[in-house]
C-alpha cells in the first residue's frame, strides 16, 4: 500500500492519535503551521514535525457545546438562561461569536458546534458583549417586519431586493413529524435595525402606513430590478 504524502485535519490528527478538537484548536493558537501541501492538506513531512504530545495539551478540558457556551456566557452577564423559556443568550448568538471571530469552532460539522470553554470563559470578559450579543439575536421574517413597522410582504420584497441576507437557516418542526420540518431564514437584529439607514431613498414612514391588501411601495423596485436583469442576460 502507497504511504499517505498528505493529510487534512481528519487524518492528521489520527496520525498524531489526538482528537479533531485539539488538533483545531492548536492550529487556532499556533502550534499547527498552515497547511502546505494545498489550502486544506499537510505534507507527510510536516505532519511528521507536529508534537503530538503539546498539540492534545493545548486543549486541556472538554470542549463545550454552544448550548452549553450560551449558558454560559448568560450567567456570565447575570441574566441566566431559564429552561423551557426563551433563552437570553442562544446557540445562534455563540454562533454569531464563531463568525465574528471571538470563537473558534472545534468541529466540522455546523450542527454540532464544540467550543473550548476556557475562551468562552475569555469572552464573557469582553466588554460590550451583552451590547453585541443584543446586535447578533436572531428575527425571523415576521420578527424583522415587526421590528421594522412593515408587513411581512414588504420585508420579503426587501430579501428580492437583496438587501438583507439571513445570517443562517433554523430547521422548524410543525408536530412530532420530519416531514413537517420547514427552514427558517434568521437574521441578526443588527442586520434589520440598519436597513432604514442603509436606505434612505424609501419613504419609510409610507411605508409603515401602508394597510392590508395594498400594493407595496417597495414592488416598483423588484420589477426594476427584475427587468435589469433582464436586460443583462438578454
Amino acid at each position: 500500500m502507497a504511504r499517505r504524502t498528505e493529510y487534512d485535519e481528519s487524518q492528521a490528527a489520527g496520525r498524531l492519535r489526538g482528537p479533531i478538537a485539539s488538533f483545531r484548536w492548536a492550529r487556532h493558537t499556533g502550534l499547527v503551521p498552515a497547511p502546505d501541501a494545498s489550502s486544506y492538506k499537510w505534507s507527510r513531512a510536516t505532519v511528521e514535525a507536529m508534537d503530538a504530545d503539546t498539540i492534545r495539551a493545548s486543549l486541556p478540558h472538554e470542549p463545550i457545546s454552544a448550548a452549553a457556551a450560551a449558558d454560559r456566557i448568560a450567567r456570565a452577564l447575570g441574566t441566566p438562561n431559564v429552561p423551557d423559556e426563551p433563552p437570553v443568550v442562544s446557540a445562534f448568538a455563540v454562533r454569531r461569536l464563531i463568525a465574528c471571530g471571538l470563537l473558534t469552532d472545534l468541529t466540522a460539522n455546523p450542527e454540532a458546534v464544540l467550543i473550548n470553554p476556557d475562551q468562552v470563559t475569555a469572552v464573557c470578559g469582553i466588554e460590550g458583549l451583552a451590547q453585541r450579543l443584543a446586535a447578533e439575536a436572531p428575527l425571523g421574517p415576521d420578527q424583522a417586519a415587526a421590528r421594522l413597522g412593515v408587513r411581512r410582504v414588504d420585508f420579503d420584497y426587501m430579501r428580492d431586493l437583496l438587501w438583507v441576507r439571513p445570517a443562517e437557516r433554523r430547521e422548524v418542526r410543525f408536530g412530532t413529524s420530519r416531514a413537517g420540518a420547514v427552514m427558517v431564514p434568521m437574521f441578526t437584529t443588527a442586520s434589520i435595525d440598519a436597513l432604514p439607514g442603509a436606505h434612505p431613498e424609501v419613504d419609510w414612514e409610507q411605508l409603515r402606513s401602508v394597510g392590508k391588501g395594498q400594493r407595496s411601495p417597495l414592488a416598483v423596485l423588484v420589477r426594476a430590478m427584475a427587468a435589469d436583469a433582464g436586460q443583462l442576460t438578454a
